[in-house]
């Protein structure tokens, strides 16, 4: 992760904003599970949203064995990329308008986890990393269960960050403009959670439910 990124992961548009070490692609993939997988299927390009995690220096998704992306993206070359919005940047031009953001963009050839043994593992740190004590918690999960999922692993050796922070930046004679610039910033909100009309009666939230927090 922290050798030099290969051709074609380095930052070329706006290089300034790339960032190459482990920690701020770790942190950023760490913040944002929803991520985006390009591959190709029949010569055709896809780009499909799901959920990652991490672990080390690999990132995981999963789903269906019925699905077609994972089935294509097996051994083959995938783009994964993850993408938060910290705020929209208001510049005294509309050339100079932008957003503040994080980005990550992973490539390499994704390998199946076959083994049920492994599967069910790093399914239990997929649970427990978004909801700490969770899984001890729930019904244990079934070999049919296992062979119904199948899961993908990625290595992160090439992957980029790419970070936009600050106010606009606008042209030096544009600032003596009577027009307002700044930042709106956003944030993805947590609302409060609502139970399922069939739970048990007299049955709490959980903490990791009612303290529910990403990143």
């Amino acid at each position: 992760m922290d050798k030099a990124p290969s051709q074609r992961t380095r930052v070329k548009r706006l290089n300034k904003r790339a960032k190459y070490d482990a920690e701020t692609v770790h942190a950023i993939l760490d913040a944002m599970p929803v991520c985006f997988v390009g591959y190709v299927f029949k010569g055709t390009p896809y780009v499909t949203p799901t959920l990652q995690w991490r672990e080390g220096d690999h990132i995981y998704w999963h789903g269906s064995s019925a699905s077609r992306m994972l089935e294509t993206c097996v051994d083959a070359d995938v783009c994964v990329t993850v993408t938060m919005i910290d705020a929209m940047v208001m510049a005294r031009s509309a050339f100079n308008h932008s957003c503040n953001y994080r980005s990550v963009m992973a490539m390499g050839k994704a390998r199946i986890i076959s083994d049920p043994v492994e599967k069910e593992r790093r399914l239990k740190t997929f649970t427990e990393k978004l909801f700490p004590g969770r899984w001890d918690i729930l019904r244990p999960v079934t070999s049919k269960e296992l062979r119904a999922t199948t899961m993908l692993g990625l290595s992160l050796v090439e992957a980029s960050a790419k970070v936009r922070s600050g106010p606009p930046g606008d042209d030096e004679e544009d600032y003596a403009l009577p027009i307002w610039a700044g930042l709106i910033p956003m944030r993805t909100q947590i609302l409060a959670a609502t139970a399922d009309e069939r739970n048990l009666p007299s049955l709490a939230p959980p903490d990791h439910v009612t303290n529910f927090k990403i990143g």
